[in-house]
């Protein structure tokens, strides 16, 4: 029991895809300017990873080795091609803001990562753990960096408006809060994933590397 929480506590913590494997960045630089885009994300990565996890599991005795990454691809391809129509059927202008990088779950370092390094050598149900594990570990990082740059990028959360009124057509806000701009730049991400990696360091120094 101690060794399957584990699998799910790890990645939220001292062994998180983001901060500490260093995979996955790209989403966090592309979808995190609005906290819902983060979110949808995250669901579905959860999604990708939980049921492609168990599913490599369950091949693993069975796929030759020299063609498993393709194998791979064929079942990752395919859990985001469910997940991309899903969003089109039920969230359209939602998979349109996503755009492409639905389908880059496929390429996605950290479910090709968990796929080889895992789920090729566990039964299904410790499988399914590390999936869920590693993708929550990958959504708590995106749904901060997408909560921080909406907030102070738009002063909204979820389009809902947080920090004041808008004064009409100046852009400015009520008690004295501007939208920061860059904070809705690409660059702002990476900068807001420095900083929870320094907290995260500083708050255990052994995971500073010597």
């Amino acid at each position: 029991m101690a060794k399957d929480s584990k699998l799910i506590l790890d990645p939220l913590t001292d062994n998180n895809p983001i901060t500490i494997q260093v995979l996955g960045i790209c989403s966090a630089l592309a979808i995190t300017a609005e906290l819902e885009a983060s979110i949808v994300m995250s669901i579905s990565v959860l999604f990708v990873m939980g049921v492609g996890n168990v599913v490599i599991s369950l091949m693993r005795n069975i796929i030759p080795s020299k063609i498993r990454i393709i194998v791979q691809l064929i079942v990752v391809a395919t859990l985001v091609i469910i997940v991309d129509q899903v969003l089109k059927a039920y969230a359209y202008e939602l998979s349109k803001t996503l755009g492409a990088f639905v389908g880059l779950i496929i390429t996605n370092c950290i479910i090709m990562g968990r796929f080889e390094a895992f789920a090729l050598g566990n039964g299904p149900w410790r499988s399914f753990l590390d999936g869920i594990g590693n993708a929550l570990g990958y959504a708590i990082i995106l749904i901060i960096v997408g909560f921080f740059r909406e907030l102070l990028g738009s002063g909204t959360l979820l389009g809902i408006q947080i920090l004041g009124d808008p004064v009409a057509k100046t852009g400015l806000y009520a008690y004295g809060y501007e939208n920061n701009g860059f904070m809705l730049l690409s660059p702002m991400a990476l900068i807001v994933v420095g900083i929870i990696i320094w907290v995260q360091r500083s708050r255990n120094r052994a995971l500073i590397e010597d």
